[in-house]
């Protein structure tokens, strides 16, 4: 009995020991497997972490490219401004050196010359505070192509025109009377921005933010273009089939390499700009702190597996993994549900689909810039989103940034569309398109634009106007006291003709002037509270005889009736001259309609006629100052239109084509003006 409860005992315990050893082997079995699984991961994040942080960097140099450029064509076209204003004030002779030192000192120009036909200077002028002048002799010799009619403007630099002097730029216009207006500004704010905006401060701001970079470098395969304080020498990649592959073969590559007496990880992406590549952007990271993190691995594992081994419980063991893989799985849920929420709520678009060109993501943003559902867009594929031209060129191109502009259930967008891809666990490839809506942002842009030439067209106007306006009085004045003072004793019913017709001239053309004036000196925005039918109506009875005199028939389509608070009298001053231009174009039948519907805080606002359209030249010019096509036209009416949409937060466009109608577009908050 004794004897058999020993062998038992003893048999126990050989399967307790058995299963210990199991245990321990397992378990030191699985802290190895799960520590090589640690380093794989821990190198598969850092080379998604350094892909990423390429990426940016890539971006980042490239819109500095785009910003250097963008500065160059801005300071031209002030440059040009500046000079065309020269050009006008001598034109209408009211310019002394007195007015080009103060254009010097106001616009920041070293110096303003005015040259006649000869090539001889006739009047000049200089900022006081600039220490440099160029040489007259090489500036002459450098604008011959506009003294000499080859060409009407001339726009050099950066470059010197005087061995002591700085570097600069220099702008010459033609003048009608021959000769040509010059003038020279110093390069030295436009270079300083680009030392401020440049690549090196970008990489040396990136690499000082993060003590885990090592280098940050561009290189070609002749030399280092740009590169961190840290680097002084690096692989040529003549030298390296690892950088020689990712250079001609455009791919991103990763690898562990040596740099002076440390292991660095390093990642490699060709740098290309224009569809051209300029070298290799190599980035390279410590991998101290995955050592750190592995050691900190390994410890813990080794610590589990005592503890396990010792202890000896197999619950335990089974309670432990448990509690993990439940904690995993809340985490991998967490993150599955953090994750669709931002993709869900972001602002720019967002369009996964395979290749197949099936949807498998498609975000809020998506569907609202579109205007189509999920379920809709799954059924229907990638495809049917876009113009088939522009879907085939973002697929085929490899250029990341694509710009489109194309129509949308009937309104023309401005798409930023940015194409990346990636292999799925099962090889599988994907395409993301991220897409920002530039729409309200390029119309914005040209009405900046427009108010701004139309707010200095104005000030010129009103300043030619009262300059008018006197004489005008005093021969209106004179004319009615001569007609009422003086009678000729021959020919005198053609005397008062010849007076009456002096006098209506004068008042007609104090009458343009006050036109002038008015769009010179708008009135202040008064807003007040309506309801948006109210004026709808107002219009409608306003034009309803006159479209039927016209044969037209006026449409009204009101989607939303809501309050507004705008100044009704010139937001009807609006609809007015809209519809009136629509009723001459029109001329004799058609159909002339006014939709209005909600957009968020915005009413857009859609007047449509099915007249003869414009050309792009008479739509890119129309809203103008004096521009009209219309043989008694003043050019005035829908410059102050866009004056006043501008004036309330709004925004107008025009879409028209020759033979197919024109639309205005009016897009404005429900609350405009001092009270919004």
């Amino acid at each position: 009995m004794v004897k058999n409860k020993l062998q038992s005992l003893l048999q126990q315990s050989k399967i307790i020991l058995l299963i210990f050893i199991s245990l321990a082997i397992l378990m030191i079995s699985s802290a190895l497997i799960e520590l090589n699984q640690s380093k794989k991961d821990l190198f598969g994040l850092m080379k998604e972490e350094s892909h990423t942080l390429l990426e940016s960097l890539l971006k980042a140099s490239q819109n500095s490219l785009l910003a250097n450029q963008y500065l160059t064509s801005l300071t031209r076209a002030r440059f040009i401004d500046n000079a065309n204003m020269v050009k006008i004030l001598y034109n209408n002779r009211d310019i002394y050196p007195s007015t080009l030192r103060r254009i010097c000192q106001e616009n920041h120009i070293e110096d303003i010359y005015l040259y006649n036909r000869q090539g001889k200077i006739i009047l000049s002028g200089n900022n006081p505070a600039n220490k440099y002048e160029p040489d007259t002799v090489l500036l002459k010799k450098m604008i011959q192509p506009v003294l000499t009619g080859q060409t009407d403007t001339l726009f050099l630099g950066p470059k010197k025109f005087n061995p002591s002097s700085r570097l600069g730029f220099v702008v010459a216009l033609s003048m009608k009377q021959g000769g040509a207006v010059v003038l020279n500004m110093t390069s030295v704010p436009f270079r300083q921005f680009r030392k401020e905006v440049g690549f090196g401060p970008l990489i040396r701001n990136v690499a000082a933010a993060n003590p885990h970079i090592i280098y940050i470098a561009l290189q070609n395969e002749d030399d280092i273009l740009a590169a961190t304080g840290k680097v002084d020498e690096l692989e040529p990649i003549s030298q390296s089939e690892f950088l020689s592959r990712s250079l001609h073969d455009s791919v991103v590559m990763s690898r562990i390499a040596h740099f002076g007496s440390l292991d660095v990880f390093e990642s490699v992406h060709p740098y290309t700009f224009h569809h051209h590549t300029l070298g290799l952007l190599r980035l390279g990271l410590s991998i101290e702190p995955i050592n750190i993190i592995n050691k900190r691995i390994l410890r813990r594992m080794v610590m589990i597996t005592i503890i396990l081994i010792i202890i000896g419980v197999f619950m335990f063991t089974f309670i432990f993994t448990r509690q993990r893989f439940d904690l995993l799985q809340k985490r991998y849920q967490l993150v599955e549900t953090y994750s669709s929420n931002i993709i869900e709520n972001v602002s720019d678009a967002i369009i996964v689909f395979d290749e197949e060109g099936a949807v498998r993501i498609f975000n809020q943003a998506a569907r609202e810039i579109f205007g189509i559902s999920k379920k809709v867009i799954e059924r229907s594929g990638v495809d049917s989103l876009f113009p088939t031209e522009d879907f085939n060129h973002i697929l085929e191109q490899k250029s990341a940034l694509h710009q489109l502009n194309f129509r949308i259930n009937g309104q023309l967008k401005y798409l930023l569309v940015s194409k990346s891809s990636f292999l799925d666990a099962e090889k599988k490839k994907y395409t993301i398109l991220v897409i920002r809506d530039l729409t309200d942002q390029k119309l914005m842009e040209k009405q900046i634009e427009r108010k701004e030439r139309l707010t200095a067209m104005g000030e010129l106007a009103s300043g030619v106007a009262h300059e008018i306006r006197n004489p005008l009085n005093a021969i209106s004045t004179i004319v009615q006291q001569i007609k009422k003072d003086f009678e000729p004793k021959e020919d005198a019913e053609e005397y008062h003709e010849l007076m009456n017709i002096v006098y209506g001239e004068v008042k007609r053309i104090n009458q343009t002037i006050q036109d002038f004036l008015r769009f010179a000196r708008p009135e202040p925005v008064n807003t007040s509270q309506f309801k948006i039918s109210n004026l709808i109506h107002e219009i409608q009875k306003q034009y309803e005889t006159v479209a039927k005199e016209h044969n037209i028939k006026l449409n009204i389509d009101l989607q939303w009736d809501g309050m507004v608070q705008w100044d009704k009298n010139q937001i009807k001053q609006v609809f007015i001259n809209i519809i009136q231009n629509a009723i001459d174009a029109i001329n004799n039948k058609g159909n002339i309609t006014i939709a209005l519907h909600e957009d968020n805080e915005d009413v857009v606002i859609t007047i449509t006629d099915d007249g003869p359209g414009m050309d792009d030249t008479t739509k890119d010019n129309i809203f103008n100052l004096y521009f009209t096509t219309k043989a008694k036209g003043t050019g005035i009416g829908l410059s102050i239109v866009q004056r006043i949409i501008f004036e309330h937060g709004g925004v107008i466009s025009v879409e028209s084509k020759p033979r197919q109608g024109t639309s205005f577009i009016i897009r404005l908050p429900k609350k405009a003006g001092n009270d919004a």
